[in-house]
């Protein structure tokens, strides 16, 4: 029998077993369980179980526990969600150098996750990836949670800890696009560092290193952007915020600084693979203060911005330049309702009409809608469509909002989200 029936069978065999595993109540395409209640027990044979060409987004669902494997991710349009964002655990120790030692200079495999150029759409949510080699062996030296070279690439919910350098290194340098909402980022030198377009919100930052928190290589494009949106930094005494040794380009809104980091702005290192900044430093700041007193450094300078956009403007979509909305487009993956749209906290929104809208969980029959211009806003309606029109709103107004998912006979309470119309 030819290699390729043999492969198509044992595809329709996979895919039957599959369809008879998911849990009562879950929605997935895949369930991974260590207790061998999922179809495999392993996150890599999951993925390794999708087809090549798969185009349509396929969910693979991770229930709780730790899975020290390193993953290979090849295929596009996959979801990798945890059951629990604490509980559900992928760690490995790895450290770059002693990789690249063994695999003449290849990074490919150096990473907790590691993503192939070739990928695109490629979620991973609510859990924590965890690279520990400096914890078992004492090194702090580039150690990936995190490395790949695809785009439209969406970290969400998720913590990304590495006990070295690099953490989170997502490094497409023309064409990698990529969007972080509501996730714990922790390591040491340079440990957010993408290349290419990357959009970043409501995130917590903590560094144990005094070098830079974060990093952007934004030389292959003029308009290459990391942009940073309501985001809290903190991290060891003394810890800088950013460096880059190539062009970069760096927006930060609405950010709160520690009292421990330092007062030293964003910097060209003293390298001998920096290069000379032929686009000149392009830093720029909105409302961002430090606790315990701000430097000048990060005063605002949106105006000096190419196009010297209005920080209501600075969103995913202006970041991407309308190439990918990673927040209209999110696959429904979550448990709970999430990316709230106007943003949580947003500003100066149009007021007349307000329509608000929200990607639901995986696993919802329908949303109850709590709407109002108080803290305990009122219920509205049951609906299943993921848009509420609130209508005509009072100017200068702030507004509370909430949606909580009905799945089956269970209902999840959702997160409290507000916004302040315009003038």
């Amino acid at each position: 029998m030819k290699k390729s029936v043999v492969q198509s069978i044992v595809r329709i065999l996979l895919a039957v077993l599959i369809s008879q595993s998911i849990t009562a109540g879950e929605r997935a395409d895949i369930i991974v369980a260590k207790d061998g209640s999922g179809a495999f027990t392993s996150i890599q044979a999951a993925l390794n179980s999708i087809p090549k060409d798969n185009s349509m987004n396929k969910i693979v669902l991770v229930k709780n526990g730790t899975y020290r494997e390193k993953l290979y991710v090849q295929r596009s349009h996959v979801a990798i969600v945890g059951e629990d964002r604490d509980s559900t655990r992928i760690v490995y120790a790895e450290l770059r150098k002693n990789w690249n030692d063994e695999h003449n200079g290849s990074d490919w495999g150096s990473a907790v996750i590691n993503i192939d150029s070739t990928v695109a759409d490629l979620t991973l949510a609510n859990l924590t990836v965890y690279n520990d080699y400096g914890s078992l062996y004492g090194s702090h030296d580039h150690q990936f949670a995190v490395k790949g070279e695809g785009t439209r690439i969406s970290i969400v919910y998720c913590n990304i800890i590495s006990d070295g350098g690099d953490a989170l290194s997502l490094w497409n340098r023309k064409e990698g696009m990529y969007f972080h909402a509501n996730c714990c980022f922790e390591g040491w030198v340079d440990y957010v560092c993408p290349r290419g377009w990357c959009y970043v919100t409501d995130c917590r930052f903590y560094g144990h290193n005094l070098s830079a928190s974060i990093w952007h290589d934004g030389s292959a494009n003029k308009d290459e952007k990391f942009v940073i949106r309501s985001s809290y930094f903190d991290g060891v005494p003394g810890f800088p915020l950013a460096r880059h040794h190539r062009d970069a380009q760096f927006y930060l809104l609405d950010c709160i600084f520690s009292r421990n980091m330092a007062d030293r702005p964003i910097y060209m290192p003293d390298s001998p693979n920096a290069k000379v900044w032929k686009w000149g430093a392009r830093h720029y700041f909105y409302n961002c203060h430090r606790e315990g007193g701000d430097f000048e450094w990060f005063k605002d300078n949106l105006e000096t911005a190419d196009g010297s956009p209005k920080a209501e403007q600075i969103t995913a979509d202006w970041t991407f330049e309308g190439k990918w909305k990673p927040e209209e487009t999110m696959p429904h993956v979550l448990p709970f309702a999430a990316f709230p749209t106007p943003r949580d906290a947003a500003y100066k929104v149009a007021s007349n009409p307000v329509t608000v809208r929200w990607v639901g969980s995986r696993n919802a029959d329908s949303h109850n809608v709590y709407f109002g211009g108080s803290i305990n806003p009122a219920f509205r309606c049951n609906q299943t469509a993921c848009s509420f029109v609130a209508g005509k709103l009072d100017r200068e107004t702030t507004y509370y909002w909430r949606v909580d998912e009905v799945c089956g006979k269970d209902t999840v309470k959702g997160t409290l989200w507000h916004f302040t119309t315009e003038k």
